[in-house]
């Protein structure tokens, strides 16, 4: 299984970008599909999750309403949408795929995902 990452890039705040994430090598779709990131110096943090079942999304409180997690099930693909951007989210972007998830929320610790995405930089400036 393979998770590649895109649509990172450097934007002044107040901006946007989307990020993309294709997996490829498996015939079925993760249980859950996540974003997580990690800035220069800091530990890996979630940003936000979908249950790829149901569709529910989940977000850390500090991108509530500006980011918007998706998906496309032919495509196999899940999508941050970022707006108003902020420096504090400068960081190294990761999507990852927890396969068998059966819970009724989603794994928020980064030791539950099976696979990971490369990763992709967001650099926000001021």
């Amino acid at each position: 299984v393979q998770l590649q990452a895109s649509g990172g890039g450097s934007v002044q705040a107040g901006g946007s970008l989307r990020l993309s994430c294709t997996a490829s090598g498996r015939t079925f779709s993760a249980a859950a599909k996540a974003w997580f990131r990690q800035a220069p110096g800091k530990e890996r943090e979630f940003v936000s999750a979908i249950r790829w079942g149901d569709g529910s999304t989940f977000y850390a409180d500090s991108v509530k309403g500006r980011f918007t997690i998706s998906r496309d099930n032919p495509k196999n693909t899940v999508y941050l949408q970022m707006n108003s951007l902020k420096p504090e989210d400068t960081a190294v972007y990761y999507c990852a795929e927890d396969v068998y998830y059966s819970g009724t929320g989603y794994p928020s610790n980064s030791r539950e995902y099976d696979f990971w995405g490369q990763g992709t930089l967001v650099t926000v400036s001021s």
